[in-house]
């Protein structure tokens, strides 16, 4: 059975004949009201580009390189932070889903649940996820081809999934490498499922080196693959934003720099009307 395309996440619809939408934020929850702070700027850049936005954070990194990184603020603290998120700006939130346990209650207030790339073939994780009644994003692993993810679609639909995303983040090429073969993006499509390309993601060095002990990533390439993505035919971009990368407390170097983020959008902005008119 085909994904149910287009995919509706509160009044955010995304997939077929739907305007190219955004999933962005930063990557983790950090002290303070950052996060919030993130929020309300991205829904006025929505409202200014006419780019309709799904807010994400993590409120747990639980695959974070070393165990003494900073994971995040909690499931109890983030939700009453998404709570807030939600009232601040409008829009509709997504975050990470790393057991089954927590999909429930994650769903009380989530309005899409993201299954990260890692755990992209865990049956109950995700079994779990679509039982919610949320639609659920999932993360293509790593380690995985394009079409294998027709075994995740059948999957969530079986399991009652009301909507599945795809996401595209690169490729395991070696040691520390990912790559992006732009034909994914049709291929994924072919389930059925909207398909989402995680332009940040991408441009990670998941290798730490040596008795290393965080990863790194190529931030300056974020712009070029998010235009190639969208060029490829995307449904939506995935892009995270931070303040200032290079004092965030998870991910900084493969995340977009939360001022730049308009000059990249109206970019692709530009290539999705040129490719949907001819």
């Amino acid at each position: 059975m085909a994904a149910a395309n287009p995919v509706t996440i509160g009044p955010v619809r995304i997939g077929a004949g739907h305007p190219l939408a955004l999933i962005a934020g930063p990557c983790v929850m950090e002290p303070g009201e950052m996060t919030e702070r993130i929020a309300v700027r991205l829904a006025e850049l929505g409202q200014v580009l006419g780019v309709p936005i799904v807010f994400k954070a993590s409120f747990d990194k639980a695959n974070r390189t070393s165990g003494s990184s900073y994971r995040g603020i909690g499931l109890e603290a983030g939700m009453k932070v998404f709570e807030r998120v939600k009232a601040l700006s409008g829009l509709p939130v997504t975050t990470d889903v790393h057991e089954q346990a927590q999909a429930a209650p994650i769903a009380e207030t989530v309005d899409l649940l993201q299954i990260p790339a890692f755990l992209a073939r865990q049956t109950d994780l995700l079994e779990a996820a679509a039982q919610t009644g949320r639609p659920v994003n999932v993360k293509k692993g790593q380690f995985m081809a394009p079409w294998d993810m027709g075994n995740v679609v059948s999957k969530l639909t079986e399991a009652g999934a009301p909507g599945i995303l795809l996401t595209e983040r690169g490729t395991t090429f070696g040691y520390g490498r990912l790559v992006n073969d732009f034909r994914a993006i049709p291929q994924m499509q072919a389930t059925g499922a909207p398909v989402v390309f995680d332009a940040t993601h991408s441009v990670q060095l998941p290798s730490a080196g040596a008795g290393g002990t965080v990863s790194s990533g190529q931030r300056e390439m974020i712009p070029t693959l998010a235009r190639a993505a969208v060029a490829a035919g995307c449904d939506a971009l995935f892009l995270e934003v931070h303040p200032d990368p290079d004092k965030a407390l998870s991910d900084g170097p493969n995340s977009l720099r939360l001022d730049d983020l308009e000059t990249v959008m109206r970019l692709c902005l530009r290539i999705r009307q040129a490719i949907t008119a001819s």
